[in-house]
């Protein structure tokens, strides 16, 4: 890997810890950059290319990180101009690499919904900000299904089903939090230490539900043990009325996952999304 001495990230680095070496860290996504400093502290830095996450990750942890202190990364510098994020690194070893079926596996899904059942209760109203949450998740997958519809991978009855879930959602009020909204194994970190979450660059106030999407249909179908560790973190069972709200965020999970698997050539993420929409009913 080669990094230019005028690097964004190194520099804020630079600007706001001092001196800094590059750890090289296999598998880290490019806009990423490992780094440590003179005092053997380690850190994140964070580009990113688009100004709306950018703006949404830092209002994230200037706004919001208090609800859950020493579970998130601490913003320790940025860079507005360059959109460059310095995170303080946490410890523990990413979840999504836990054996599968084993106790580590159930406690980081215990561990999770009990954190985001703290996020959750501490943000959330009854129905607040309910209609205009499902007027605005209607639009946003009748914008998907437009992109998909451009790529030419939907059927008419694919298309309807969707556009019909659409419809639901527009005219339903739903209970509202500020929700991570990219909740998986792969953004938590487990260790002997604690639970730690990262990658707040989605979070935002949307329905409390549809945290519940990515592991409903990416782990817990195929593994309910999971779902019922989690919920016993959390703290509260899903009722009818949520369970049949998430099921209908699965045509937003599917259709997303079709469009962005077609985009980024991912046959996983296509499969997942031909997966998930043959369940809508």
């Amino acid at each position: 890997m080669i990094i230019g001495f005028d690097d964004a990230r190194i520099e804020l680095a630079r600007q706001t810890v001092g001196a800094v070496r590059v750890v090289p860290e296999p598998g880290l996504p490019g806009r990423l950059l490992r780094l440590v400093d003179a005092r053997g502290t380690a850190y994140f830095a964070k580009q990113h290319a688009q100004a709306s996450r950018y703006v949404q990750e830092t209002h994230a942890y200037l706004t919001w990180s208090g609800l859950l202190p020493g579970q998130l990364p601490e913003l320790v510098g940025r860079h507005d101009g360059s959109r460059t994020l310095l995170l303080t690194a946490l410890p523990g070893h990413s979840a999504a690499a836990a054996e599968p079926t084993t106790a580590e596996e159930e406690q980081a899904h215990h561990e999770a919904g009990r954190a985001l059942g703290l996020l959750h209760r501490a943000t959330s109203g009854p129905s607040a900000g309910g209609g205009a949450i499902g007027a605005e998740l209607a639009g946003r997958l009748e914008a998907w299904v437009e992109r998909g519809d451009r790529a030419d991978l939907l059927s008419a009855v694919e298309r309807h089903r969707l556009l019909s879930v659409a419809g639901q959602l527009s005219g339903t009020r739903m209970e509202s939090a500020v929700c991570h909204l990219d909740y998986q194994p792969r953004n938590w970190l487990i260790g002997d230490a604690g639970f730690w979450i990262c990658d707040l660059e989605h979070m935002r106030r949307d329905a409390r539900v549809r945290d519940f999407a990515r592991l409903e249909f990416r782990r817990w179908q195929a593994a309910p043990r999971l779902r019922d560790a989690f919920f016993s973190g959390y703290g509260a069972r899903l009722s009818g009325t949520d369970q049949r709200l998430l099921e209908s965020f699965g045509a937003i999970e599917a259709i997303t996952a079709l469009v962005r698997g077609h985009e980024q050539d991912d046959l996983s993420l296509s499969t997942h999304g031909r997966t998930v929409l043959s369940r809508i009913a």
